[in-house]
């Protein structure tokens, strides 16, 4: 099968051209800048007029929780990938608090088995930290998966990691490996401390908007810090899940990825939303790191463009609206769903002088695949698997239910207005999205990683 992009903008490695991209099966064969306006001597079964468009590689998304197994009616597999690759996401990376909680070697290779048979989009998963689970841990093939999960603060499934001693030999183990070590930073401590302070005063009805004084700043830069000096002692591949803090910006320095074993990320939530949006949104935007100030968000956004913070990632957590809009705030669900709208966030954010489209690609694409050494991935490279998004820049559109593809059938973005539109995804060769409609093909495959 071959398929011919022909007139179109790539946005690829620090550079924006126009090309024509030969597809071959599941590979780039060929990048062509020299004629990509004059007729080609190619034979191809689909040929692709992109004149005006931007084809970037797909976006690689280090923290998901697609629900499967046991948490199903929330999320799963086959529903929340279709949602991610309409998105632009053509591989995702899922986290280990399902149902049962993913803490043994025979469990992680049980949730390939349902991916495999229900993904669209290229997948790995972590396998999950217990206090008492460190032998199963230590048996994790650094070339199979895509790294380690520790729960530092506690959050949906309550996979709490405390042991100090557990903590340094997974570290020590990610020294020897290459295995990445992700952490949810928060100091349970002082949250649990916070929330009996807000409790006396509030009861259960604590109102939305001290979120982010009970998931406090103090309790992000506490865990940050600890968890950070440790990795330094033990030499771990530490990489920090969701930063919310301007504070923490100082634990993560400015030098090429590639020299890095300590690295961070950024979500969309945080890069977008601040505590004002918690007046309008309620609950739809709990997330556990809370969304905090403008100034929080602005040092993330310069930290992001000064290369203290390396990937951009969306931490999709979608929960029914009956596990969200409750009045208990202790009752009420922290996360939401994020795949389907992360990359036109994104551009979004190109469009009002945040972002360029290059910073985008790295942050979404190269940076994840050189983070994780994910093999053929994350960049439009002959030779490279053809993971690849076709966007329109001048293309509005409007979130709205009817448009939404979440299982949980709600959205933070209910009612933005995007400029950019993803038009096209393909996942190795194929498109299985295309202007609007999924396809029934599914040519998701298992990712491997080069360490």
């Amino acid at each position: 099968m071959k398929t011919l992009i022909k007139n179109v903008s790539i946005v690829n490695e620090g550079e924006i051209y126009k090309a024509c991209v030969l597809i071959e099966n599941d590979l780039i064969k060929s990048i062509d800048r020299s004629n990509c306006n004059a007729p080609l001597e190619i034979t191809a079964d689909n040929v692709i007029n992109a004149d005006g468009l931007y084809l970037l590689p797909g976006m690689i998304d280090d923290q998901v929780h697609f629900r499967d197994p046991g948490l199903t009616h929330k999320g799963d597999l086959y529903t929340e990938s279709r949602a991610a690759v309409a998105g632009g996401i053509t591989s995702f990376m899922e986290m280990p608090n399902t149902v049962p909680r993913c803490l043994t070697q025979e469990l992680l290779e049980d949730k390939y088995k349902i991916a495999a048979e229900k993904s669209y989009a290229n997948y790995s998963f972590y396998m999950g930290t217990a206090n008492d689970n460190l032998e199963e841990v230590l048996k994790t093939d650094p070339q199979k998966h895509c790294g380690i999960k520790i729960f530092l603060g506690a959050s949906t499934g309550n996979m709490l990691v405390n042991n100090k001693e557990v903590i340094r030999s997974v570290l020590e183990y990610s020294a020897q490996t290459g295995l990445i070590v992700t952490v949810h930073s928060e100091d349970e401590a002082t949250i649990q401390a916070n929330a009996q302070r807000y409790k006396e005063k509030y009861g259960d009805n604590i109102p939305i908007t001290e979120h982010p004084n009970l998931r406090s700043r103090e309790a992000c830069y506490i865990c940050t810090e600890q968890i950070v000096n440790l990795a330094k002692e033990t030499g771990g591949n530490l990489h920090v899940l969701h930063l919310s803090t301007a504070e923490e910006m100082v634990f993560f320095e400015k030098k090429p990825l590639t020299e890095k074993k300590i690295t961070a990320e950024l979500c969309v939530h945080h890069m977008w939303f601040t505590d004002e949006d918690y007046k309008t949104q309620g609950a739809f935007i709990k997330w556990n790191p809370a969304i905090k100030s403008a100034n929080d968000r602005e040092a993330l956004r310069t930290a992001l463009k000064e290369g203290r913070i390396d990937i951009i990632a969306t931490d999709h957590a979608p929960h029914t609206l009956e596990e969200k809009l409750n009045d208990n705030y202790f009752k009420s669900a922290s996360g939401g769903p994020l795949v389907q709208h992360a990359l036109t966030t994104c551009l979004e954010l190109f469009h009002q002088g945040v972002l360029s489209l290059v910073e985008i690609v790295e942050k979404t694409a190269h940076n994840p695949a050189i983070r994780f050494k994910v093999s053929q991935r994350g960049y439009i490279r002959e030779g490279y698997k053809a993971d690849l998004v076709l966007v329109d820049l001048n293309s509005p559109w409007t979130v709205s239910k009817e448009n939404i593809l979440y299982k949980c059938g709600w959205s933070p973005f209910e009612g933005t207005e995007f400029n950019s539109q993803v038009k096209k995804t393909f996942v190795n060769g194929v498109v299985v999205y295309d202007d609007g409609k999924l396809t029934e093909r599914k040519t998701s495959e298992r990712l491997e990683f080069n360490r």
